[in-house]
């Protein structure tokens, strides 16, 4: 992981997203992309007879914002020890991240805000990136003080192709794990049997310990997330969206309620 693109618009999670960042150019080296992006609708206005402008003082106090946010991260990382650039661009922002992302080994989100707080990020930017990005995604909680490169790495394996994916995408992260935890929730799996998973991890000299763990009387995402906390996991790897979004987003879904609830980093592919 050499090229990390950082969300780097100024909300409620933008600091975890940039103490991740960090964190991760460190351990590997890597130079960091900050795309700062002004959302069309920010500043164009309509009115009742169906006329769309932008007014100039609106322009002028988001620019003001975005520039005092810019160079308050860029003080801190002139301080740093690496290797990062800033780009601005206007427009919506999973499209532009995507845009931007052709050449990037990994993209760096955040997760929804818990829900009694209040935040600019947008909900459906984690999804809406992670199913179009043919890079990895990583979603990190908006409360996250660091990401733990060399933590315990849990891989949420159903033997889906999205999981096949994001677990290939991971490998860079799982060679740099302490200990890698590859789990299956019962009644969760199909297509490749965990056992291909873990000799996979093999030939690539990760020794992945293998968990079938209880669906017990909550849902998919409650499971994980007790696998989680009784292994000691610093970050998930899954697939996401093995269903359509329409379908999880009317009948619920792993993918919506992690995004949603995770508590952990997650590392998203789809």
């Amino acid at each position: 992981m050499k090229s990390i693109l950082v969300y780097a618009n100024e909300d409620g999670g933008f600091d975890a997203r940039l103490q991740t960042s960090l964190d991760l150019a460190r351990a590997f080296d890597a130079h960091l992309t900050f795309l700062q992006v002004t959302p069309y609708d920010s500043f164009i206005m309509g009115d009742p007879f169906g006329g769309i402008y932008a007014l100039p003082v609106v322009v002028e106090e988001i620019r003001k914002g975005e520039e005092a946010h810019r160079s308050k991260v860029e003080e801190k990382l002139l301080r740093e020890s690496i290797s990062w650039n800033w780009e601005n661009y206007e427009g919506a922002p999973a499209q532009v991240l995507l845009e931007r992302a052709s050449l990037a080994d990994l993209i760096v989100v955040s997760l929804a805000p818990p829900a009694d707080e209040r935040s600019d990020a947008p909900l459906s930017l984690a999804a809406d990136v992670a199913v179009h990005a043919r890079s990895a995604v990583i979603a990190v909680p908006v409360d996250l003080k660091a990401f733990d490169c060399a933590g315990q790495a849990m891989v949420c394996w159903n033997g889906s192709p999205e999981g096949a994916h994001a677990l290939r995408l991971a490998l860079p992260l799982l060679e740099r794990a302490s200990a890698v935890q590859v789990v299956t929730i019962s009644d969760d799996a199909a297509g490749y049997p965990p056992t291909e998973a873990c000799h996979y991890l093999a030939r690539h000299d990760i020794h992945a310990q293998l968990h079938a763990w209880p669906l017990g009387e909550g849902s998919t995402a409650d499971a994980i997330r007790s696998a989680a906390a009784t292994l000691g996991a610093a970050y998930l790897v899954m697939g996401c969206y093995g269903h359509s979004r329409l379908r999880e987003a009317i009948l619920g879904g792993v993918t919506r309620e992690m995004l949603r609830e995770s508590g952990l980093p997650l590392l998203i592919a789809h």
